[in-house]
């Protein structure tokens, strides 16, 4: 699949949950946790895309992306060590 169409996708759907959102509590909280890993999987995308220049690959799954979209930059920093130092 190409980099340009995961992206959108990605980008749309981010944009889709920001936009309509959702007026019950429980419901918000599963979108935002649904955004977050969202988020959490196009950080470890952009990670991969110009990490594979230095060697440095983070696979892509609801835990990784989890981590980094909970934890953020240190998440996915973290997550880089644990793979080059650590695996």
């Amino acid at each position: 699949m190409s980099p340009v169409i995961v992206i959108t996708v990605i980008s749309g759907l981010i944009v889709l949950l920001l936009a309509t959102g959702t007026p019950i509590k429980p419901l918000r909280f599963v979108g935002q946790v649904a955004m977050k890993v969202m988020i959490g999987a196009l950080f470890l995308f952009f990670l991969n895309a110009f990490g594979s220049q230095y060697g440095i690959h983070v696979p892509i799954n609801v835990a990784t992306s989890s981590i980094s979209g909970i934890l953020g930059i240190p998440g996915v920093v973290g997550l880089t060590v644990i793979q080059m130092w650590i695996l």
